[in-house]
């Protein structure tokens, strides 16, 4: 049951921040950097100078003790915090690879979900820009998928964890950057993990993720309680625990795991934050027969709280396939507080076994995009009136449609669609009173800061990405101009989303006002009937996504019966292109 209303917070705007200042003052061998969402280990300037890689972890918050919970030494260097279930800004990635830097190199490991991707992709190019050595792991283990249609890929999952605990063991040992990279990389591909729950989670501000009735659970939900691949009748734990091995061992699904007889598995069972101890010991119980019935040897156990999903009632169970160097890794000694520890046998040290009961015993930062632009270039585009006011409307709309767009993304994604827009257009008006004297290019740069600053996640790496590239073709005020923008935003976008025209995202809606302004350009319409126009397409191309399959983003996990309304990315795109056109 959602406690959205019965949270102890005191803020929802601020519980990030409070809570990564409390994580510092409760570890005295982490430090939080001054100005960003990051905290470090303490003794990070010297592990880096020695030679050693460091190596950096982070997504939004709200997945505690993930990822600020494994920096420490033998595993991470860094981690990075976004805002609650979004993806932190390239700006506080860059700090903390600055922070960090070792001349050996850092390697970023990062879970498959498009916004994490986006914003530590531009950080990774910027720092390499600047002259740093750095590596970039992705790591996407869902098991969920069965549809062997294009999505967004295998969601990452609490087996990202062992993947850090793995990177961190080797650059202690000093090992080179490739090679963790390649030992991190092979990881990945060997294992896998799925979940299910009984309930959605309780989003700070926003409300519940998603409703089950009282006798159902989700089989294959994300990480930010994104809707499953089914849902079901509650059943008890042990039929549970098979039917979701089953699920992920299944040779017909196009995410399932191979794994060989009397191959080594180590075991994780996760917490997604609302279930008992004795609910997940039973769980953990079973499944460690259940897979050794199956011809594996389960050689390692991990039980508790890794990866959560606020206060969800559900687990994520991950099996991993590993060898005496893995095993070797995941013994070694760390002091980052999320990580487990086990009571060690003085008989088999860290190797798990069945025990049968017994009687006795007796026998420094790069700048945001758009931030600290100089004064206007004479020679470029200059700001008008009606472009202000334009950006000042199209704000407007957005904020007065939060809830609205939140409801849409609710079956969707992870229902914030509208709430991170209205951070970005709060930005944007905050910013916008003095851009009056600068020219078109240097404000569409600020509007793309702005977006990857504010909003975080997917939406703001993507805003920010066709701001960037558009603000290079602002070169009059004329529906061409218009359109070169359009073209080469649209490019950015599917370059480093990875989506296309037809996948159920913003895209449909920012492709069909182009294909607008390109009519209007061949029957020379005018610029109030081709603003017009392209806002009636706009609108009529964002209701037919409410029909089509979902090939991207976070929707494409999700079950397309439960996919009933209109992409709420196309129909933020639609109530901005609809105020703009108004202003003109």
């Amino acid at each position: 049951m959602s406690r959205t209303n019965r949270l102890l917070i005191n803020n929802a705007e601020t519980c990030v921040d409070e809570m990564l200042q409390s994580i510092a003052w409760q570890n005295p061998g982490q430090r939080l950097l001054k100005g960003h969402r990051v905290i470090i280990r303490e003794d990070a300037a010297d592990f880096c100078s020695s030679g050693h890689v460091s190596t950096i972890c982070g997504g939004g918050s709200g997945h505690e003790p993930f990822s600020a919970g494994f920096v420490g030494r033998g595993m991470l260097t860094a981690a990075v915090a976004g805002s609650v279930f979004a993806s932190p800004p390239p700006n506080d990635i860059l700090a903390a690879i600055n922070a960090v830097a070792s001349p050996a190199g850092t390697l970023l490991i990062v879970a498959n979900y498009t916004g994490d991707r986006l914003n530590f992709g531009i950080a990774l190019e910027r720092a390499k820009a600047a002259g740093k050595k750095v590596n970039m792991v992705v790591v996407g283990e869902d098991c969920a998928l069965e549809s062997q249609d294009k999505t967004a890929g295998r969601r990452g999952l609490v087996g990202i964890v062992i993947v850090m605990k793995l990177a961190g063991a080797l650059a202690e040992q000093g090992r080179s950057l490739d090679e963790i990279t390649q030992a991190c990389t092979h990881l990945s591909k060997a294992m896998g993990t799925i979940g299910v729950s009984l309930s959605g989670c309780s989003i700070p501000g926003t409300g519940s993720s998603f409703k089950l009735d009282e006798t159902e659970m989700e089989l294959g939900l994300g990480a930010h309680g994104e809707a499953g691949v089914r849902r079901m009748k509650i059943l008890p734990a042990n039929e549970t625990v098979e039917v979701m091995i089953d699920h992920m061992m299944n040779p017909s699904h196009a995410s399932h795991i191979t794994i060989d007889n009397g191959q080594k598995i180590a075991l994780t069972m996760n917490n997604l934050g609302g279930l008992s101890e004795i609910e997940m010991y039973v769980l953990g119980r079973k499944a460690i027969e259940y897979l050794e019935s199956k011809g594996l040897s389960v050689v390692r156990c991990y039980n508790g709280h890794f990866m959560t999903s606020l206060d969800m009632a559900g687990f994520n169970l991950n099996i991993c396939k590993v060898n005496d160097e893995t095993l070797k890794c995941l013994d070694a000694d760390t002091n980052a507080p999320g990580w487990p520890r086990v009571c060690v046998s003085n008989n088999t040290g860290f190797h798990r076994r069945n025990n049968d009961p017994v009687v006795s015993l007796n026998e420094k930062s790069l700048e945001v995009v758009g931030e600290n632009v100089n004064s206007a270039d004479k020679n470029k585009l200059q700001v008008g009136h009606a472009l202000i006011e334009a950006i000042t409307l199209a704000c407007q709309s957005l904020i007065s449609n939060e809830a609205f767009l939140n409801d849409l993304d609710t079956s969707a994604g992870d229902g914030d669609c509208g709430s991170t827009l209205k951070r970005g257009a709060n930005e944007v008006l905050n910013r916008s009173r003095s851009w009056k004297c600068e020219n078109v290019e240097q404000v569409l740069l600020q509007i793309a800061g702005c977006a990857e600053k504010s909003m975080g996640g997917a939406s703001g790496g993507l805003y920010s990405l066709f701001f960037t590239a558009a603000s290079h073709r602002a070169q009059a005020y004329t529906i061409e101009s218009w359109n070169d923008c359009l073209v080469v935003g649209i490019a950015a976008i599917s370059k480093y989303g990875g989506a296309e025209p037809g996948d159920r995202t913003m895209l449909d809606a920012l492709v069909a006002t182009r294909k607008s302004l390109e009519k209007s350009i061949s029957e020379d319409a005018s610029i109030k009937t081709a603003a017009q126009n392209a806002a009636k397409v706009a609108r009529q191309a964002t209701e037919a996504t409410a029909t089509m399959k979902a090939k991207a983003g976070r929707a494409s996990c999700v079950a397309a019966k439960l996919l009933t309304q209109p992409d709420p990315g196309a129909m933020a795109v639609a109530i901005w292109v609809e105020a703009v056109a108004k202003t003109l």
